[in-house]
């Protein structure tokens, strides 16, 4: 095998192994890399307990430096292994990729920034791939259907409750006055809403007897409020739900994909189990 042959044996095989896990090595390094995300969030987590850290420090400073390093040597195999490797250092994935690597580095400059690799939390959108959760890619694509339909009826609902909220905040801004924590109506509208939404701080209360009422009614109120978002969006679900039963199935329809081969040349992963080309650039898949 001559030395050209043998790298672009090597960078498909690494590109195999990288982008897809429908074969045993591609998931057992997904699931590593999973592992490790997590373990780096851990890692980060037990550095903010104090006690912890001061025991521990320096193992877990270690720690998180080895799986920086594992990640900065993914991210350069992710670029190499691909024909265009802008397309995916610009793509969602690779902006992840990235922003979750680079805040160990940042650190040299920014004292404290290294907290910032919690954000590997996003990279854990690759298990959907592993897991082959597209199955269910339908039952949220009607989920988000009802929040659209219903969108309008929300908005409106929303503005209904803002606009309650200031009359009534203004009402206790009266009632109550300064005296009692009311100092100004933004304050009181801030009270309002936190009562509404069944919150309760505490940090504001009404002192007086005819504000307690007041208090009284709003928190009934926010019983009812809070039920009205869920009914909108249940209702418009079970019609689209409904919608949906009624259309005859069609036998000769495409299945749903759960294959995860990925084109190396255009990032492209939504081919059929038997594809050996690209549905987009027509680049061998094999």
């Amino acid at each position: 095998m001559s030395p050209t042959n043998d790298k672009t044996y090597w960078k498909d095989k690494l590109h195999e192994i990288i982008y897809e896990a429908d074969t045993p090595a591609g998931k057992f390094f997904d699931v590593v890399l999973l592992i490790l995300i997590l373990a780096s969030i851990l890692l980060v987590m037990l550095e903010s307990v104090n006690h912890i850290d001061k025991k521990y420090h320096n193992a877990l400073y270690v720690g998180e430096w080895i799986i920086t390093i594992f990640f900065s040597i993914e991210y350069i195999l992710r670029i190499i292994t691909v024909k265009k490797p802008f397309k995916y250092i610009f793509s969602f994935y690779g902006i992840l990729d990235l922003l979750s690597t680079i805040p160990m580095y940042i650190s040299f400059i920014f004292a404290g920034s290294h907290a910032l690799v919690t954000l590997r939390a996003l990279r854990l959108l690759r298990v959907f791939r592993i897991l082959k959760l597209a199955r269910y890619l339908g039952a949220s694509n009607q989920l988000r259907d009802s929040i659209v339909a219903s969108r309008v009826k929300i908005f409106v609902f929303l503005f209904a409750v803002l606009i309650s909220s200031v009359i009534f905040g203004t009402i206790m801004y009266l009632v109550e006055g300064e005296d009692n924590g009311f100092t100004n109506i933004p304050k009181s509208v801030y009270w309002c809403i936190v009562t509404l939404t069944t919150v309760g701080f505490g940090d504001i209360a009404p002192q007086t007897a005819l504000g307690q009422f007041i208090t009284t009614i709003i928190m009934i109120l926010g019983y009812g409020i809070i039920a009205v978002p869920t009914g909108i969006v249940s209702a418009e679900y079970s019609k689209s739900l409904k919608k949906s039963e009624d259309q005859p199935s069609n036998p000769t329809s495409k299945k749903l994909n759960l294959n995860t081969q990925r084109c190396s040349n255009c990032h492209e992963d939504n081919h059929d189990d038997d594809a050996n080309f690209c549905r987009v650039c027509g680049n061998n898949l094999h």
